[in-house]
């Protein structure tokens, strides 16, 4: 006879034996997903509702709050862009308030609709209490950020001085920042 892993033969034993119900309860979701977890929505929801445990859920939750739901229970952190490996840590600090987080690109390696939820996840460490420092190259995060520090005029040795600091619809009109010069034309302003 084959054993019963489905979630509702694991929930009945959960009073007789937490341990047992893990067990049976990672045997039953990883066939949704043909031998591995996936964190999507669908498999999430049923990883939520299934584990009761505080501390599980919320940890969860918190991988998907940073966009990466579509990560594998079990996999490698060798297998993720340094992008994902930035935003896994900050999964585990979002709870915290009064910290100071320093990002480096985070947007590399992400698709242009993640950053959304990458900006949506600063906003929420910012409105807990916490500072964020980004270096970043991409526009739409220098057009969300409060302040901005523009280096240059160019890279390397041509670098290094400060252009511009404000916030960034003051930089759209900074003279002698190309980095004003690309976000005036990003965000539609035109020609300064």
């Amino acid at each position: 006879m084959k054993a019963d892993h489905s979630l509702e033969a694991a929930r009945a034993r959960d009073a007789a034996d937490p341990a047992t119900v893990r067990r049976a309860a990672m045997t039953g979701i990883a066939s949704l997903g043909r031998g591995r977890v996936a964190l999507g929505k669908d498999e999430c929801v049923v990883v939520r509702e299934f584990f009761t445990g505080r501390d599980i859920r919320p940890r969860l939750q918190a991988v998907v709050d940073v966009g990466l739901g579509y990560l594998t229970l079990g996999q490698p952190l060798s297998t993720l862009s340094g992008g994902e490996c930035q935003r896994l840590k900050l999964a585990g600090r979002l709870h915290e308030e009064g910290n100071v987080f320093v990002l480096d690109e985070p947007t590399t390696g992400l698709h242009m609709s993640d950053c959304g939820h990458l900006l949506t996840m600063l906003d929420r460490l910012v409105d807990g209490g916490s500072s964020v420092i980004v270096v970043e190259h991409n526009l739409d995060v220098i057009a969300h950020a409060d302040w901005v520090i523009d280096l240059g005029p160019d890279g390397g040795d041509g670098g290094g001085s400060v252009v511009f600091e404000g916030p960034p619809a003051e930089l759209l009109r900074a003279p002698g920042s190309f980095t004003g010069e690309h976000l005036a034309r990003h965000v539609g302003v035109g020609a300064r």
